[in-house]
């Protein structure tokens, strides 16, 4: 899998709003979507403490729309989201934050099918460190067998020592293809 991607030209500086870039890619739509929404926007007064008292750790592949697919609302659990959806040392410093700060009790854990992250290796960081010149820092986290790796990320969970509960720890993978949660069984 190549390291690099495409890049559109930069825009030229001079074509700029009050320091807005103007060129029409898809972060100006975004803007654009923003000031539609906050003109309809009304504060729904919600707290910053999840009213379900939870936190979902999930990939971060543009095919998972965690809130209806688990008949979530706004306001209703932390989502926090990387490349696989696993459990890395960021994730435990969110869910310490998480849980300690802000009251959240119950962790789900969910990964999907067809997940990029079961095509790459640890070539993968080789290939960057060349591209780039320097190492990064942090693992790839691969993985070729999926609950495997929910087992995995879960026990993470479970045993780390900055997280006040973890009793109600729980993994899934969720099928792009079908919509549907299967629940893995961590307890091995």
């Amino acid at each position: 899998m190549p390291i690099s991607a495409s890049h559109s030209p930069t825009p030229d500086a001079s074509s700029s709003d009050e320091g807005a870039r103007t060129d029409g890619g898809v972060t100006d739509r975004l803007v654009a979507a923003n000031r539609l929404y906050a003109d309809s926007f009304t504060d729904p007064g919600l707290s910053a403490r999840p009213a379900q008292r939870l936190a979902v750790v999930t990939c971060m592949d543009a095919r998972l729309d965690l809130y209806p697919a688990f008949g979530l609302a706004l306001g209703d659990c932390h989502t926090l989201r990387n490349a696989g959806g696993v459990v890395t040392d960021d994730v435990i410093r969110s869910l310490t934050i998480s849980q300690r700060a802000l009251g959240t009790r119950s962790v789900a854990v969910v990964q999907h099918t067809s997940c990029g992250m079961l095509s790459l290796t640890e070539d993968f960081r080789h290939e960057l460190a060349e591209a780039a010149g320097q190492r990064p820092t942090w693992a790839v986290e691969a993985f070729r067998d999926l609950d495997e790796e929910v087992r995995q990320s879960v026990q993470r969970v479970r045993t780390s020592p900055f997280l006040l509960h973890t009793d109600d720890v729980r993994g899934f993978v969720f099928d792009v293809g079908t919509g549907l949660l299967r629940e893995i069984d961590t307890t091995r």
